[in-house]
């Protein structure tokens, strides 16, 4: 039939989405959470001191930190009440335990929708094994919806 390579994937569509790998079809250009997220967000593990994952994430110029084990699973997220804490304070003391995660393959109108809703001003961006693709920040995934929906409203 003229294929080359072809692959059968038993885990399925979702879990291909959500392993953040390409799709196609009508709504494959829409943008999603695996494309908006900030990649280079600041990391930390649990054994860390708050201090120096203060400075770090300045450095930065970010107000989050996700903290993650070494395979990247995320545990934990810093904001920016965390990060203003006792900098002799250990990370896994002042985090945030499972927090909300999106997967890669969320549209980012929905993302907005749900993180204005709960007021979230960023949220973890994760594979179906919970480890790190991101950090998608509410203002971006607003700005993605609003161009999602103008160029929906342009070619209709």
């Amino acid at each position: 039939m003229g294929f080359g390579d072809v692959f059968d994937y038993v885990d399925g569509k979702v879990d291909w989405m959500a392993a953040g790998l390409p799709t196609e079809g009508t709504n494959a250009a829409l943008p999603r959470g695996g494309s908006i997220a900030r990649k280079d967000a600041p990391t930390c593990h649990l054994d860390e001191n708050l201090g120096d994952v203060q400075a770090r994430v300045r450095a930065a110029g970010r107000n989050a930190c996700v903290v993650v084990n070494r395979e990247r699973v995320v545990l934990g997220l810093l904001r920016e009440k965390e990060l203003g804490g006792d900098p002799e304070r250990k990370i896994d003391e002042v985090m945030r335990p499972g927090p909300s995660t999106f997967r890669p393959f969320v549209l980012a109108t929905e993302l907005a929708k749900v993180m204005s809703e709960h007021e979230l001003p960023n949220a973890p961006i994760t594979t179906s094994d919970g480890r790190l693709v991101g950090l998608v920040l509410r203002e971006d995934a607003e700005q993605a919806a609003r161009e999602s929906q103008a160029a929906h409203e342009a070619s209709t």
